[in-house]
């Protein structure tokens, strides 16, 4: 485009006052019709509408935010610390991509925002608090993290994925404990006398939730608990399982809190020499890609990550549009393969 070209084609742009004396209105209905206002009469309406259609007028949004106070973006932020457990996640991209695609659809712009240290939790407030979104969409692990209750001081909605320490904060999170008695439950339905598990990092309120599941359906039988502790890493269950292993060298069941610990456990145990499910079973949580193709394929807890981000999203959206909201707990099923 030629220098001064889109200076020129800006003020040949129509206003609203020629849109006003195209429709013979005032220039103040015409902005309440093009802002969606709903107490303009459905006459005055059609009357702005057909000039704004015959005289090509597109309503300027920096102008249009002035008046109406709302920026049409939503911070999508991710709270974990450096080489947190998302960095080694399959469901953090299909979560970010779900939650994406739902906002675009609603005509949300997304600003996706990370939050991994002090430094970068304070440029998240301060972005917040200046207006420059109107809400939060919070995927927040730890339960200890500072964030949900700093952000819900802004006094803008806020919708965490995952439960979170902040009252005031809605969350979308799955039934963690549930989905772990199903899987012990289907354990002792197998006939297994010694099951383990393999817990995720305690700091996270899912990882504590799936404990105490198992804990809770174990102990309906009277069988001791055997814990290892893991960090939801492949790695971490390999090693988890071959102090398992070492503790209790007779077990014949482990549950891990999610699929890549439970993989990392299939491995440690072809390496000690024991088939599965024939002396070890194994059942994870998650239903990840990856579980259907390990060998043997992978019993797991279906988490129904997309739907949950689906979720969360539509209940910010809610609460952006005025309604109240409240937190929902998604249910999960058991998906039976080989490793049982």
């Amino acid at each position: 485009m030629e220098p001064g070209a889109a200076k020129r084609a800006e003020m040949k742009r129509p206003t609203l006052d020629v849109v006003a004396a195209r429709a013979g209105v005032s220039k103040s209905s015409v902005s309440r019709v093009v802002n969606g206002a709903h107490t303009v009469a459905p006459e005055i309406r059609d009357l702005v509408m057909r000039a704004v259609r015959e005289l090509g007028y597109v309503p300027n949004a920096a102008a249009r935010n002035l008046v109406t106070r709302r920026t049409d973006a939503v911070a999508m932020v991710v709270s974990d610390p450096p080489q947190g457990v998302l960095s080694d996640d399959p469901l953090f991209s299909t979560v970010v991509r779900a939650a994406s695609r739902e906002l675009e659809a609603a005509g949300k712009q997304v600003v996706l925002m990370l939050a991994e240290s002090d430094r970068s939790r304070a440029r998240v407030e301060s972005y917040v608090a200046a207006g420059h979104v109107d809400g939060v969409l919070l995927i927040s692990l730890h339960g200890a993290d500072p964030l949900p209750a700093v952000l819900a001081r802004t006094s803008l909605p806020v919708v965490s994925f995952g439960r979170t320490a902040a009252p005031t904060v809605p969350y979308v999170d799955l039934d963690n404990a549930g989905g772990a008695r199903l899987a012990v439950r289907h354990l002792l339905d197998r006939g297994r006398q010694r099951i383990a598990t393999v817990t995720g990092p305690l700091d996270l309120s899912d990882a504590r939730e799936r404990l105490a599941g198992y804990r809770e359906a174990l102990g309906h039988t009277g069988r001791r608990p055997l814990v290892a502790l893991g960090a939801f890493t492949r790695m971490s269950g390999a090693e988890a399982m071959r102090q398992l292993l070492a503790d209790e060298p007779t077990l014949d069941a482990v549950f891990a809190a999610n699929d890549l610990m439970a993989i990392g456990a299939l491995r440690t145990l072809r390496e000690s020499g024991r088939r599965v499910p024939d002396d070890v079973a194994v059942v994870g949580f998650d239903d990840i890609e990856a579980a259907a193709y390990s060998a043997p394929a992978l019993t797991t807890v279906c988490s129904p990550m997309a739907d949950q981000a689906l979720t969360a999203v539509r209940l910010l959206l809610g609460l952006l549009a005025g309604r109240t909201g409240e937190s929902v707990i998604m249910p999960n099923e058991l998906v039976v393969r080989e490793s049982t």
